[in-house]
């Protein structure tokens, strides 16, 4: 996985960045890398962020992912939340691959998330 902010200062809404993040093969389409340009939607510093961009990689575009981070301060830690949601023709051609896919990656990030911030 690679990120790079597009624009500088403080992350605002409307900060843009670039990133990548692997997709794993599913019955329609190929193993691949997703190049992900978001732009900061909303922003509520220690709260939440939304962000907006296309997905696209080598058989797979997704149009339009819309990604929604909460965070809520709990005894001995925070509770992130996260919920997706992706549109485009080839996410529409095929609803439960696409939604088992979205699924697994967000599982994929929080397990990630969880195990940063423990070390």
């Amino acid at each position: 996985m690679t990120a790079k902010r597009l624009d500088h200062g403080a992350l605002r809404k409307g900060s843009r960045f670039r990133w990548t993040t692997p997709a794993p093969a599913t019955p329609t389409t190929p193993a691949t890398t997703l190049e992900i340009t978001s732009t900061v939607r909303q922003l509520q510093r220690g709260s939440c962020i939304l962000w907006t961009g296309p997905a696209i990689g080598q058989g797979l575009r997704i149009d339009k992912g819309v990604h929604l981070w909460t965070f809520t301060k709990v005894k001995g830690g925070v509770r992130v939340h996260t919920e997706e949601t992706w549109t485009g023709a080839q996410v529409e051609a095929d609803v439960p691959t696409a939604t088992a896919a979205l699924g697994a990656g967000l599982e994929a990030w929080l397990h990630d998330l969880k195990a940063a911030a423990e070390a």
